[in-house]
């Protein structure tokens, strides 16, 4: 398996990636091609996820979508992608399982994307469930790496964002509005 030992990659710029995807709003879901640089000057919650029509993938892209407006008070973009295609996505989307999903979700079919971010389970050909906080410079900030049967936590990444955006020392639980260390 390629992920054996993920890269170590907080504080390196972020991998380039221009992927096409499904993006908008229903009715008027289009394919469009992304890149790292079409986030520049915000940050970016970018995850990885398994597979469509999956049982786990659907909570965490659902649960990111109900949490979107509070990334955008933060001038944090979300944008998912796993190794399946553009058409597969688009199928998913149109059969309701995500509902009015307002986010992109791209298409990293080539997987090159997954193996430069350090996500790639070359054996099963899918990624695990990576998600990445890079900064409006395109540097990584965080990254976290969840086996494919383990969700993620909305909740969490909206902690660590603010944490980031503090500027500060924050220690063990820090929530937002409470003090950093040192101020």
């Amino acid at each position: 398996m390629e992920h054996k030992k993920p890269p170590v990659i907080v504080g390196k710029p972020a991998p380039d990636f221009r992927l096409e995807g499904v993006v908008g709003t229903e009715p008027g879901k289009e394919f469009k091609t992304l890149a790292l640089k079409d986030f520049k000057d915000k940050w970016l919650v970018f995850f990885f996820y398994p597979a469509d029509f999956t049982f786990v993938c659907p909570t965490e892209i659902k649960g990111f979508n109900d949490n979107l407006d509070s990334f955008k008070k933060l001038n944090a973009e979300v944008v998912a992608a796993s190794t399946d295609s553009k058409w597969s996505h688009l199928a998913w989307i149109k059969r309701g399982d995500l509902g009015n999903l307002r986010y992109p979700l791209l298409a990293d079919f080539t997987k090159e994307t997954a193996r430069a971010y350090g996500v790639l389970d070359s054996e099963q050909g899918v990624a695990l469930r990576g998600l990445f906080i890079i900064d409006p410079k395109g540097t990584i900030q965080y990254q976290v790496i969840h086996n494919l049967d383990v969700g993620r936590s909305v909740e969490e990444t909206l902690r660590v964002l603010e944490a980031l955006q503090t500027g500060g020392l924050c220690p063990l639980g820090w929530k937002p509005g409470q003090k950093t260390l040192g101020k």
